[in-house]
């Protein structure tokens, strides 16, 4: 899944170019780019598709230009995830009535390959013989209120329990609760499933958009389908793939994965993954000189000097013709509020 906007990454990442397009960590791969790297290790590239806006079609073809020409589904207009999922499994199905479906976002960042890949291909192993939607969660290490929670309830396998309850975000407060009792685990966004059976649950949850489909042209052609897409897809709702599916289904589950993750969405939840100099600031890919300063996260273009005194607990963030410098602590919600109050006074250039 490669649509997002990224705007809890303003002013870094941009509406233009969202932050899966871009190298963050300065590793000469972007975000898209590793996790296609990633999956291309565990499953034939053929397997791999994209799902993106159309305003980013041109950046993933550039990003990855072994994708096939059809493992691209550019969507004509932003919807959240669930939609973007139930055409994928469409999609796949055309391919191989017995898939199993792995979905991922593509802007996480992962520690440990190895591990990342003995648990996917575990998770695949288990969704292949039991009906029901896998999610891959990970053992929280601070309550960060910039991530979804899950649950876990009876345990029907070697590190796989059952979903007792979905939590999206929390206070502070209970997220050190949630830690506290040593039942939940963040959510990493990543899912699995076999396709036939994730399928028959959207037929049951979501408007029956490619029922129709298949009812008005049975033997319909990838280019067919796209033409569809792009005239049928805003009939579907603004939601998530959690709230409408995950959480309203029945048969869940969750595994304890120990690959190391980190949900590369906002400013705090970056900082707080990233390796600290001394005085806690964490410096990404940036020139900069500080004094009597600490617990900072700061990202500059290239070719930009900072000095920076004093300063503790702050973003520090330029590109292009906006510079941001505010609170770190749940800056999520801060950004996403000056992208608000900028596009509003100032336009769309700056967003």
């Amino acid at each position: 899944m490669a649509g997002g906007k990224g705007r809890r990454l303003w002013p870094v990442s941009r509406e233009e170019y969202p932050k899966q397009f871009i190298d963050f960590f300065g590793t000469g791969r972007t975000q898209l780019q590793q996790t296609y790297d990633r999956f291309a290790r565990i499953i034939p590239k053929e397997n791999i598709y994209v799902n993106t806006n159309q305003d980013y079609a041109h950046l993933v073809r550039e990003q990855l230009p072994d994708l096939p020409e059809h493992n691209l589904m550019s969507e004509p207009i932003h919807r959240n995830t669930a939609p973007s999922v139930a055409w994928a499994c469409h999609r796949v199905l055309r391919e191989c009535e017995e898939a199993n479906l792995i979905v991922s976002p593509s802007d996480m960042d992962v520690h440990n390959e190895e591990a990342f890949q003995e648990n996917i291909r575990k998770g695949l192993e288990f969704v292949g013989h039991n009906d029901g939607l896998l999610t891959m969660g990970v053992k929280p290490t601070r309550p960060e209120p910039g991530y979804g929670y899950v649950q876990i309830g009876d345990q029907v396998g070697d590190r796989l329990f059952r979903v007792k309850s979905f939590t999206e975000k929390p206070d502070r407060e209970f997220a050190k609760l949630f830690i506290q009792s040593g039942e939940f685990y963040w959510n990493t966004g990543l899912f699995l499933s076999r396709a036939k059976y994730l399928q028959k649950t959207f037929m049951e949850l979501l408007p029956s958009v490619f029922r129709r489909l298949d009812s008005l042209n049975p033997n319909s052609t990838v280019e067919e389908e796209d033409e569809f897409v792009r005239h049928n897809f805003p009939i579907y709702p603004n939601l998530s793939i959690d709230h409408s599916i995950l959480e309203r289904s029945e048969q869940v589950f969750v595994m304890m994965c120990d690959f190391g993750w980190a949900d590369v969405g906002t400013w705090h939840s970056i900082y707080e993954a990233e390796q600290k100099s001394e005085d806690d600031n964490v410096v990404i890919t940036s020139d900069v000189i500080l004094e009597d300063s600490r617990n900072n996260i700061i990202k500059l273009p290239e070719g930009r000097l900072a000095v920076i005194n004093g300063l503790d607990g702050y973003i520090v963030a330029e590109k292009d013709n906006v510079l941001l410098i505010c609170k770190k602590e749940d800056s999520s919600a801060l950004v996403r509020k000056y992208v608000n109050e900028v596009r509003l006074k100032k336009g769309d250039k700056y967003i």
